[in-house]
């Protein structure tokens, strides 16, 4: 170890990242001493790292975090995540802020301050490249002087922002990539809950929890677009054609459109979603590209309405992951089999039920012969503790149906899933 230079063994400190972890490696000898002091990068405090961080006096932990961070010089990566902890007092979060607002590029930061401290007036805003920022509230943005001219990816957590406000805030950071909002509590002066955000260089947006009349997202570059667990009326994409990774997870909203931005799309992931089929299928029957379709648990607001594979297979010939949950609703089967179409490319295959019958087993053979290169089959299931002899049946006559066809499958790899 005498040969290992020291900005060697900094680097070594760096990946420990939890302070504790770091200070007693630091113990090791002088020049680990050194090490942690000039060339450690990343330093992370966590009350999930060490349980007896909560049985800390607020004062004691306030010391304890001072001497760790004022013992270093050059980190890079700050994270503070104390959410079981009292509020720390205010000028002491600051003191540490403005002694690392130099070098920083990357802050995660989730503290209770007595009073509250306003983050955006204390990092350094010239250099940060990640911003993680929890349980806080955010006010007063002025775009001329809270500028993040490096900033790539910002995450707010809880946050109480205003709209205006947090509009202003993605403006400020003119190199954005990536966004996430995590159940913003999102303060309005109007009646109607409005958020418009608009970036020319956001590429990943994730947004979950969040409870709007409308939602208008204007971004160019956009790649990737993730909506999760909301609650909107109206959620509107306005961009051009870079949309490749779209995702909908229990979400519920009255009128969706994503514009002229499906040209390129590569993946459409949809669960636990009540869709107007005809409608949300003339908003990606143009994404000819597309390379992965997951319809899980979709609610269909007209119980008439029926999914064939015939329209799948001729809209998206590309496709080669596809993901279909079985469901029946008096006597339809929404994921029909209608047509003669072959799904050429189709090399993995997910199909699964929320409640199974005697039919399911024919489906799946069914969707089996449409795909002939396929190479891997995946089965879903639930199976529940309590089983009628009826359902006891029903699996058992699954089970012997899915081996006999499996037998004359022999170039598919199954596998089951049950929950």
């Amino acid at each position: 170890m005498d040969q290992v230079p020291v900005e060697v063994i900094g680097n070594i400190l760096s990946h420990l990242t939890a302070a504790r972890d770091v200070v007693i490696a630091s113990a090791t000898c002088k020049k680990w001493r050194q090490a942690c002091c000039h060339h450690l990068h990343t330093l992370s405090f966590s009350s999930n790292d060490w349980p007896l961080y909560r049985d800390l006096t607020t004062s004691r932990l306030e010391i304890l975090i001072t001497q760790t961070i004022f013992q270093t010089r050059a980190l890079h990566s700050l994270s503070i995540l104390m959410e079981d902890v009292d509020e720390f007092s205010a000028s002491t979060v600051i003191a540490w802020l403005m002694y690392t607002r130099q070098t920083l590029t990357q802050l995660y930061y989730n503290v209770k301050t007595i009073p509250d401290v306003n983050i955006l007036e204390h990092c350094g805003r010239l250099k940060l490249q990640k911003l993680f920022l929890a349980q806080n509230s955010i006010s007063g943005v002025d775009p001329n002087y809270h500028r993040f001219p490096s900033l790539k990816s910002l995450s707010l957590s809880y946050i109480t922002i205003s709209a205006l406000d947090l509009n202003l805030l993605v403006s400020a950071c003119p190199s954005i990539h990536s966004l996430q909002l995590v159940n913003p509590e999102i303060a309005m002066s109007d009646a109607q809950v409005t958020l418009e955000l608009t970036s020319s260089t956001l590429k990943i947006v994730y947004v979950e929890a969040i409870s709007l009349d409308k939602f208008v997202l204007e971004a160019d570059s956009i790649e990737y677009l993730y909506l999760k667990d909301c609650a909107l009326e109206v959620f509107e994409l306005i961009g051009k054609d870079t949309l490749k990774y779209f995702k909908i997870d229990d979400v519920s909203v009255i009128h969706l459109d994503i514009g002229d931005t499906v040209q390129n799309l590569e993946t459409v992931d949809i669960s636990n979603f009540t869709i107007i089929w005809p409608k949300f299928y003339h908003m990606i029957s143009k994404s000819s590209n597309l390379k992965r379709l997951r319809l899980w648990d979709v609610m269909f607001d007209d119980e008439d309405e029926v999914v064939d594979v015939e329209t799948i297979a001729t809209c998206f010939p590309q496709l080669s992951h596809l993901s279909l949950s079985y469901d029946v609703r008096d006597g339809a089967l929404h994921y029909g089999l209608q047509g003669s179409s072959c799904l050429h490319n189709v090399l993995v295959l997910q199909l699964g039920w929320t409640v199974i019958n005697s039919l399911f087993s024919h489906w799946v053979e069914g969707l089996l012969k449409r795909c002939p290169n396929l190479k891997k089959l995946i089965i879903h299931g639930v199976v529940s503790e309590a089983k009628s002899e009826e359902e006891c049946l029903i699996l058992a006559n699954f089970t012997t149906s899915m081996i006999e066809l499996m037998r004359r499958y022999t170039h598919v790899d199954p596998h089951f899933k049950y929950e």
